[in-house]
């Protein structure tokens, strides 16, 4: 007995002509494919990749409101606010949601070329752009997921107001700051070549802009080359503007700040996508 269907129930295998792209415009399914399994991949991790930094985050909080009393007040943009509510929303965004960022995005790529399993992102049918969309995606999720643990906890905090006051404020900020570095972890990740690399960017780079960006304190009150050179911080204006979303104040002008973070998100976009495209130091 012949196992070929009758002849008429013959389904062809070929959807489309030799030559013609099966994917045309955008490839929705391996997009979401390779997101969900950054998102997966932290999550399988959680204790490490989600409460380790939301716990750090807290114990910054804990540690200097108590040092502090939490009775010194700061001035910011001519109007005095307590140090536990200045301080707050500087916390949440640069180590709650920046940093986490970072380490996603900049693990990514760089564990592929260690463990010889970077053509997992290269090989599938996906273009540059859907591959660094993903990648930053995953980050992104990432570190919102860690700011919000870490707003529902301050919330709960005595003595700390963290109450939105320009909720658009916040989601933008938070954006910008989330990509930033996520797009700074992308370069890392295809820059380094061992996890002694992405650690020096962390701790020489990272670490130095993420607390000289008047996190603990108001550049205000600083002296004049150093407050020169917190204004050259990038993580300055995210921060600033970040706060802004709850006390309604800054310490910087918040047009100003939104316009150069996103231009530089661009940038970094751009610069990330080329050397995606390229495929300098993944594709030896």
């Amino acid at each position: 007995m012949s196992s070929q269907p009758p002849i008429g129930e013959i389904q062809s295998a070929i959807r489309s002509a030799p030559g013609v792209p099966v994917i045309r415009n955008v490839n929705w399914g391996g997009l979401k494919t390779l997101y969900v399994k950054e998102v997966r991949r932290f999550f399988k991790v959680h204790l490490q990749t989600v409460w380790a930094p939301s716990i750090t985050t807290l114990l910054f909080l804990i540690v200097f409101t108590i040092a502090t009393g939490a009775k010194s007040p700061v001035v910011v943009g001519g109007i005095t606010v307590p140090f536990a509510d200045f301080i707050a929303p500087g916390l949440i965004i640069s180590q709650g949601m920046m940093g986490p960022a970072f380490a996603n995005a900049s693990f990514s790529l760089l564990v592929g070329k260690i463990q010889g399993t970077i053509v997992d992102y290269l090989q599938p049918p996906l273009s540059t752009w859907e591959l660094l969309a993903a990648l930053v995606g995953g980050a992104m999720t990432r570190a919102f997921i860690v700011g919000f643990i870490c707003w529902c906890a301050m919330a709960l905090y005595p003595g700390v107001h963290v109450t939105p006051t320009h909720p658009l404020a916040i989601l933008w900020f938070g954006l910008l700051g989330a990509a930033f570095l996520s797009f700074l972890g992308v370069l890392t990740s295809i820059w380094a070549e061992k996890f002694d690399h992405a650690a020096a960017v962390t701790n020489f780079v990272i670490a130095p802009l993420s607390l000289l960006s008047g996190t603990f304190y108001s550049v205000d009150r600083l002296a004049p080359a150093f407050r020169a050179f917190s204004h050259a911080n990038p993580f300055f204006y995210i921060i600033s503007g970040f706060r802004y979303g709850f006390l309604g104040t800054a310490d910087s002008p918040i047009m100003v700040g939104s316009i150069a973070i996103l231009a530089v998100d661009i940038a970094l976009g751009v610069l990330c996508y080329q050397l995606l495209k390229r495929g300098w130091k993944l594709k030896n």
